[in-house]
């Protein structure tokens, strides 16, 4: 039986005084202190215990940031916070945030001079470490969430092409904190928790038994659709493919996770994950061709874009990643990248597939580019207290990824068709009870980003 939630009981923090912020800070100077305005500088300067915030507060949920590296041109960190600060776009206009950013802790800081100019200029302190952040520099648990972003920076890859950057070592500090304070906030954890199946499946168990809102994974489940559909619950699928860019693990995992959400909602919901092989280069073609299902739904996306016969299988480094679920549900991811995100599906009592293509993804340097329905439910987290999807599907999408890069290997040694790799321990079950949740309407302008300041 899994282990019950411990029910944590509210607690206020400790105040803070402006002399711990300056002293537990590398950035910030007596006179940034002073100059703090607005509701994090009135909180910081003021302490958290005080009558006259609490309704802002509860308003405006007080959020630390914790990034790996925050720069430019392509850094999550920059992409997610400056929506949280700025506000973000959604169904057709500009939403103003709905968050206060009151701490930013960033890992490898010299580097990051983007992300120090921005807590400059928005008068946020940065924190030497993670616990300083999440406490404001006091003892106790000082916000009202917590963002992880640690998606980009210099951090090695092992022999198996996962990045290890530092996802499970920011979270970890953050569970101390919770655990020594005896209450606990909402956490988002950009992309995969972990490369690492033991260490995601530890994230997600603390969030159960400290009772918790989780979430996280891929900007790409919410980006705009082609057609703007969502499939009902229950809709009867036997077998899909996601036709994606799956270069490296990161872009697999966008992949992955866009699957994920549409084949949870298959009818009985998700029953969780019985296998996961991965094979590379022209026997993914080979298992292509002896397999009906993901041959004829293959076919079916070479037909929507109109390509010529054979026009995927002229991809260099192809790759596929098979799954099998414990319903007898079939999926596989196949590299492409000329057909954007295409999801594919054999669904019962139809002649035809079921196609959706999420088309149109913008430049970099756009104000309003692909991560803006994400920091919406970030928000929207941090305000309800209420995961916006079942926090299984990204433990089960990191599990995915992370048997995929485990699969080409055994013992030291490589194998372009990778070995099936069982996954009990992947057992979990849920139903979705969330509705639609991608951008819809008007597409926003590609508007370059307005900072105050060049980068």
């Amino acid at each position: 039986m899994p282990k019950q939630p411990t029910k944590l009981k509210s607690r206020a923090a400790d105040p803070v005084s402006a002399d711990q912020i300056i002293q537990s800070n590398p950035v910030i100077s007596r006179r940034d202190m002073l100059g703090l305005t607005g509701v994090a500088g009135l909180t910081l300067l003021t302490g958290l215990g005080s009558k006259t915030f609490a309704q802002t507060a509860a308003v405006r949920p007080r959020i630390a940031c914790l990034v790996s590296y925050w720069g430019a041109p392509r850094s999550h960190a920059d992409w997610i916070i400056t929506k949280l600060l700025d506000g973000y776009w959604w169904e057709g206009a500009h939403t103003p945030s709905r968050v206060e950013v009151v701490a930013i802790y960033i890992h490898q800081l010299p580097e990051s001079g983007l992300g120090q100019k921005v807590a400059k200029t928005k008068n946020i302190p940065i924190f030497k470490t993670v616990g300083e952040a999440v406490t404001l520099g006091g003892k106790e648990l000082a916000v009202d969430g917590v963002v992880i972003v640690a998606e980009h920076g210099e951090y090695p890859t092992n022999l198996k092409g996962q990045w290890m950057l530092p996802r499970w070592w920011i979270y970890q500090q953050v569970i101390r904190v919770f655990e020594q304070s005896k209450r606990s906030v909402p956490i988002f954890n950009d992309k995969h928790l972990s490369y690492n199946w033991d260490e995601a499946k530890w994230m997600f168990d603390k969030s159960r038994e400290l009772n918790f809102p989780l979430t996280g994974g891929s900007s790409i489940p919410v980006f705009y659709r082609t057609p703007e559909i969502e499939l009902a619950n229950d809709t009867p699928i036997r077998a899909s493919i996601l036709v994606g860019d799956t270069a490296d693990e990161g872009a697999l995992f966008h992949c992955v996770d866009l699957l994920q959400a549409f084949v949870e909602r298959r009818k009985g919901g998700e029953t969780g994950v019985k296998s996961v092989q991965c094979i590379r280069g022209p026997e993914t073609w080979a298992w292509v061709e002896r397999t009906a299902w993901a041959a004829k739904l293959l076919e079916s996306v070479r037909k929507k874009f109109e390509f010529t016969p054979g026009h995927f299988q002229e991809m260099e480094r192809p790759n596929v990643c098979i799954i099998e679920y414990n319903d007898g549900t079939v999926a596989a991811v196949i590299s492409a990248k000329s057909a954007a995100w295409t999801y594919a599906a054999e669904i019962e009592k139809q002649d035809q597939p079921a196609l959706v293509s999420i088309l149109g993804w913008p430049g970099p340097f756009a104000q309003y580019h692909a991560s803006n329905a994400q920091p919406h439910w970030i928000t929207e987290m941090m305000v309800t207290k209420k995961e916006p999807f079942n926090a299984e599907r990204l433990l089960l999408s990191t599990g995915i990824v992370s048997y995929n890069m485990e699969s080409n290997w055994e013992n030291g040694k490589y194998s372009p068709v990778g070995r099936r790799i069982k996954t009990p321990f992947m057992n979990i079950s849920y139903r979705p009870t969330r509705g639609a949740q991608f951008s819809k309407g008007q597409r926003p302008p590609n508007t370059p980003y307005i900072r105050g300041f060049d980068t």
